[in-house]
């Protein structure tokens, strides 16, 4: 058989490398083509560019980057109908896939199926209808996001996420990991700006300021940045002037599942942590990490944000858990004041989270099958019905 996935940042790259493995399991004949990050390399996919170029985010970010990107969402369709798969497999990034599907589907008759399913429950329901028109499956991270897909007329699966099969940093991995950095036994506090360009340039600043007062009578905590291979010198940068001698944590000069190992053992290691909203509440979660989110957009898209999100929240741990039991800052809260305000709160009750992770960890699929394999299963069987 042979897969032609696309996807077109860190978290896609992570889901396609735990699918890609699945389908190797069952299938061990396939054979894979598209774009991918390291872990999905690893598996056995030679990328057709590097997939960083479409780690863009936001209705604003994007326009710089139009014609490029055109070109790529083309050059990718055409790659597909020219090499005639047995099926397209988008990942995440729906700006990017959709498009390529779009394609895909007027000239071919390709099956195609979408690993995450958009967010309809949260703003523009519309997309789902849209998406019926070129997106043949769904893969759907979280449990109750099938019905969405299947009114729209679309195949559904709820898989899980990857996350709940990864595993638990062991003291030995933590003790190893402060040891490596010189770390001793100070507090830590983990903080994560994003892993996109322009999301680590708008909120590494307020992620700073933040710090800078909370740390104020908390002087012998430390700070740590785990960040991601293409984003490791702007992280440096930015973090020259933060408070608590931060500590980037570097994954360049390590294989990918090394690399992976340590940023566990830095996320366990953490007493609390400071994150852009996106999966990396649901990592966080998954090592009980107590969290804040942080989170702002480039002022037009903030606008347009404002109008069209439907929930309360963004947060997946909360959404899942069906709580609110991890602060948010979000938009015109995201500021250096409510930041910190929200980190001392959570660092006097660290514990008041961790029911709501262990829900989290349940509800998706933790200590049943790998959910890499059950996305996997689920490709087959539907290809196969």
């Amino acid at each position: 058989m042979r897969v032609f996935l696309v996807a077109g940042e860190p978290s896609g790259d992570r889901l396609g490398g735990a699918l890609m493995e699945g389908l190797k399991t069952l299938d061990p004949d396939v054979e894979f083509d598209g774009v991918g990050g390291p872990l999905m390399q690893a598996q056995g996919l030679t990328s057709r560019f590097p997939m960083s170029e479409l780690s863009v985010m936001g209705l604003v970010e994007v326009l710089p980057k139009f014609f490029h990107l055109k070109r790529r969402i083309a050059e990718t369709a055409q790659a597909v109908l020219d090499t005639k798969p047995d099926v397209l497999i988008t990942i995440d990034s729906p700006d990017f896939s959709l498009r390529v599907a779009k394609l895909v589907k007027a000239s071919g008759d390709t099956r195609t199926v979408h690993y995450v399913a958009p967010s309809v429950w949260a703003w523009r329901p519309g997309r789902a209808d849209k998406m019926a028109k070129v997106i043949d499956h769904v893969l759907a991270l979280l449990p109750f996001e099938p019905p969405f897909m299947e009114r729209a007329g679309m195949e559904c699966d709820f898989v899980g996420h990857p996350v709940v099969n990864e595993p638990i940093a062991s003291d030995q991995d933590i003790s190893a990991f402060r040891a490596g950095y010189g770390l001793g036994d100070a507090p830590l506090l983990l903080a994560l700006p994003g892993s996109r360009r322009g999301e680590v340039d708008r909120l590494a600043p307020v992620f700073g300021e933040a710090l800078s007062l909370f740390l104020k009578d908390r002087p012998s905590m430390r700070v740590v940045v785990p960040a991601v291979a293409h984003m490791v010198d702007a992280v440096s940068e930015h973090i020259k002037n933060w408070p608590g001698t931060p500590v980037v944590v570097d994954p360049r000069k390590l294989p990918s599942d090394q690399a992976q190992a340590q940023k566990r053992a830095a996320f366990a290691a953490a007493d609390l942590s400071l994150a852009a909203s996106g999966t990396v509440s649901l990592e966080l979660a998954a090592q009980a990490t107590p969290m804040v989110i942080a989170y702002n957009l480039n002022w037009l898209t903030h606008q347009i944000a404002q109008r069209m999100v439907k929930l309360d929240t963004v947060t997946l741990v909360n959404l899942v858990s069906e709580t609110r039991a991890v602060p948010e800052c979000l938009l015109n809260d995201c500021r250096p004041e409510k930041i910190a305000a929200a980190l001392a709160q959570v660092a006097e009750n660290p514990d008041a989270q961790r029911e709501a992770m262990t829900v989290t960890m349940e509800r998706l699929g933790r200590g049943g099958e790998a959910p890499g394999l059950r996305a996997a299963r689920a490709v087959l069987e539907r290809m196969h019905a």
